[in-house]
């Protein structure tokens, strides 16, 4: 069994028994995966107690946790994690059972051909992103209570894909021939893009990536965030 949810920022409450008990009658060869913004993986340069806490609860339960990045992640110690083969595609293996599915993969599971690829522009933003060393302007703008990120601390220049995960992506695709039965990622095409985001959420290259490849792939079902496009 498969199940998809949105965005958890490390507040993983959701799966606890009483808010999703189908769980005790779930194995590790039941999966949940998440559409981004895991979160789980965020505290600045190493694991806090709190968020090894987090991971190793997520670890215990009777399902497996799979997840796609999403633009509010540690990208530097998520990389970090070693790289495995898994169900045909590449992940980093956060915990045996808390998996990320890496950009461009495609994995077999449940018989289910899924394409899994992370990633979004942050639009918390606004003011701007500040590096760690710009302390006074860090101090002023929180006292001011502007939006802006720090580089490297609570912003990533990896939350945009690079090339070379584009291009993973569309050699997996092909092999495929684009065709599989589900897509997973944080964002979304464009044309699906221009419809939610009411003038907030801009168009931007993964949105367009996601908007060629939407046109060209056979799916079933696309998931993103807490959304389904059919």
């Amino acid at each position: 069994m498969i199940y998809v949810t949105g965005d958890c920022h490390s507040d993983f409450t959701r799966f606890t028994e009483d808010i999703f008990p189908i769980q005790t009658e779930m194995t590790k060869d039941d999966y949940v995966i998440i559409c981004g913004d895991f979160g789980g993986v965020w505290s600045y340069e190493k694991e806090s107690d709190r968020e090894k806490d987090a991971l190793d609860w997520l670890n215990d339960r009777n399902f497996t946790t799979l997840f796609v990045d999403g633009n509010h992640e540690n990208f530097d110690r998520l990389y970090n994690y070693p790289v495995e083969e898994w169900h045909g595609g590449k992940v980093h293996k956060v915990r045996n059972s808390v998996l990320h599915l890496m950009r461009g993969e495609i994995f077999d599971i449940d018989g289910n051909k899924i394409f899994a690829f992370g990633g979004a522009r942050s639009h918390d933003i606004r003011d701007g992103i500040l590096d760690l060393d710009e302390e006074e302007k860090i101090y002023e703008y929180s006292k001011k209570g502007a939006i802006f990120r720090i580089r490297n601390y609570s912003w990533w220049d990896m939350e945009m894909p690079a090339e070379e995960e584009m291009q993973n992506g569309i050699n997996n695709l092909e092999k495929a021939n684009w065709k599989v039965d589900y897509i997973i990622s944080h964002c979304c095409p464009t044309s699906i893009q221009t419809i939610l985001g009411n003038g907030f959420f801009d168009k931007d290259y993964l949105t367009d990536y996601f908007q060629k490849i939407m046109e060209k792939c056979e799916f079933k079902k696309w998931f993103f965030r807490a959304l389904s496009l059919l």
